[in-house]
């Protein structure tokens, strides 16, 4: 087993990754929606931005690992906690399946938040705790709760009357038939990542190891490194945004824009 960490450290740690979960959230679509308002178009570009920090992982996982080495070392322990590297070949393929339809999830939320106003974006995003709910009952048997049950008909009534008028806050100059594009995308999105949450719990309970922190970390590099979550963005940004052409577009992009470069 790893350290065992103190309650307030788990605590303290609990409270920053919640600060920049919060952050991402809420900043996330806003600045995606202000690229594609100011005359940005490339979705495969904004998609692949989405996963591209993922080596920052690498700095905690390096700490933890010395770390763990360094207590092992001071107790004389030989045990597997010292390994380089926890995951077992089982779940490592299992968490680039995951990668995959991670991919799949950036595209279609990429695509919605490009088409659609960030209010109606943001609340078929948050049907994803309906999907959640429904793959979680299916595939790790999750029981339902009164406020489960409530949270899932109040977000399933606001998507409907989302879809009953649809047209009321199209942006303007935006075809209908694209409008319900990024409807149906986003929608899509949500339903993928209703369905990731708990095939990952799966995983968890699959393991047949202890779930530690070491263990965590390297789950979310390989679930979005390049092979797995860039699998589908990563090409695709290499020969339409990076490549000359599509390089020159990208600066036409950003010297056509309103936005204050002063």
């Amino acid at each position: 087993m790893e350290p065992q960490v103190s309650s307030r450290m788990k605590k303290i740690l609990l409270m920053i990754n919640s600060i920049f979960l919060a952050v991402g959230t809420c900043g996330s679509p806003l600045i995606m929606r202000l690229y594609f308002i100011k005359g940005g178009k490339r979705i495969w570009l904004s998609c692949w931005l989405q996963t591209v920090a993922w080596p920052i992982n690498f700095i905690p996982l390096a700490i933890s690992y010395l770390y763990r080495r360094k207590n092992n070392n001071n107790n004389n322990n030989n045990n597997n906690t010292s390994k380089l590297i926890l995951m077992t070949p089982r779940i490592f393929m299992a968490t680039i399946g995951i990668g995959i339809l991670q991919g799949c999830v950036n595209y279609f939320y990429s695509y919605g938040v490009a088409k659609l106003p960030v209010s109606t974006s943001g609340l078929l995003t948050s049907t994803q705790l309906a999907f959640t709910a429904f793959f979680a009952f299916i595939i790790v048997r999750l029981k339902f709760t009164s406020y489960s049950i409530n949270s899932v008909f109040l977000l399933t009534i606001g998507a409907v009357v989302l879809a009953l008028h649809s047209g009321g806050d199209r942006p303007e100059g935006e075809s209908k038939k694209l409008y319900i594009l990024g409807f149906i995308m986003t929608l899509a999105a949500a339903a993928l990542t209703g369905l990731i949450f708990p095939l990952v719990e799966l995983i968890y309970k699959k393991a047949q190891q202890a779930i530690t922190y070491t263990f965590v970390l390297e789950f979310q590099i390989v679930r979005f490194k390049p092979t797995a979550a860039n699998v589908f963005t990563g090409p695709a940004v290499v020969l339409l945004d990076l490549s000359p052409p599509g390089y020159n577009s990208l600066i036409t992009i950003y010297n056509s824009t309103t936005l204050d470069k002063s």
